[in-house]
């Protein structure tokens, strides 16, 4: 496949138009699939404008990320996080994605289908709870979607092995007012476990990706657009023809003066879902590079690593 993109300023990463796959004529629909071929294929990381979702919700869903975070911290540990449904808080230092690294300078609060509801902000459930619907009903599906047509797969080949598995992220990372450790980060590097994360991210800055050569390049706030990435079940899934890539969130000097927020959607397999190589994606001189693996089994051996 082939596909013109836009490129981001300050960025290699492509900008895509999600509009027309929703609303467009079937050869508009195809254009979009392309592109999205193109992007996680040679980057891994894309911009989606017109996803769907309200520049009103978004923006009321920052600000009630940062009234979360910035109560007491024994009103954030009455929601801590359980390892059972990996829903609710965590606090600073208590993760590191890079686990040769230092612990990561954030803290979180992790919603899913078995979420941990905090009593403040007021209304802190309704807005989130309904950033979750749109991101898990409307926007990963049709993603996914696309993602199944670029792979010459039937277009609903990913519907029922998604659903039950999305774990929405609220991330805070605070100012930076001593010299951190040597090697430490805001968020280590390291790669999404899932299919696909969605993000939403404050203009502050930080979030950086590794190109193909080795290069870590910015991932820059675009205004009103969800940055999408490729997750380690999609690249297995694909035999490496989509590209998990590494991402990390340094401690730029400016940046780090500042409080910075994202809320990430990541949308997992099916904890009984087997992800196997695809059969378009391998023959003969091209074997399977990954053996076949539960979701949980992977999610279960990458956690243990993180926390």
């Amino acid at each position: 496949m082939s596909g013109t993109l836009t490129l981001a300023s300050n960025s290699q990463i492509p900008i895509i138009d999600f509009a027309p796959f929703s609303q467009g004529s079937a050869a508009e629909r195809q254009q979009v699939v392309e592109q999205i071929y193109v992007a996680c294929r040679e980057m891994g990381f894309m911009y989606l404008l017109n996803s769907g979702i309200s520049k009103s919700l978004l923006d009321r869903l920052l600000i009630q990320s940062q009234q979360f975070f910035d109560l007491p911290i024994a009103l954030k540990q009455q929601v801590a996080r359980s390892p059972e449904t990996n829903c609710g808080y965590v606090g600073f230092q208590k993760e590191r994605l890079d686990a040769a690294k230092p612990w990561d300078l954030k803290e979180a609060f992790n919603v899913g289908i078995h979420a941990l509801w905090p009593s403040q902000p007021e209304e802190f459930q309704a807005v989130v709870s309904e950033f979750y619907r749109q991101c898990t009903t409307e926007v990963a599906p049709k993603v996914l979607r696309a993602f199944a047509i670029a792979l010459h797969l039937p277009e609903t080949f990913f519907d029922d092995k998604h659903g039950q598995n999305y774990v929405l992220r609220m991330l805070h990372y605070p100012p930076v007012s001593q010299t951190p450790e040597p090697g430490q980060l805001r968020a280590g590097e390291h790669t999404d476990y899932g299919s696909i994360t969605l993000l939403l991210q404050d203009d502050v800055g930080g979030l950086e990706v590794r190109t193909r050569n080795g290069e870590w390049i910015a991932a820059p706030h675009v205004p009103d657009a969800l940055l999408v990435n490729v997750g380690d079940a999609m690249q297995r899934w694909t035999n490496d023809e989509l590209s998990s890539t590494p991402h990390r969130v340094g401690v730029p000097l400016l940046a780090a003066l500042r409080s910075r927020y994202s809320v990430a959607l990541f949308c997992d397999p099916n904890l009984d879902v087997e992800i196997a190589c695809l059969e378009s994606c391998q023959n003969d001189d091209r074997p399977a590079q990954y053996p076949p693996i539960l979701t949980q089994d992977y999610l279960e051996s990458r956690f243990a690593a993180t926390y």
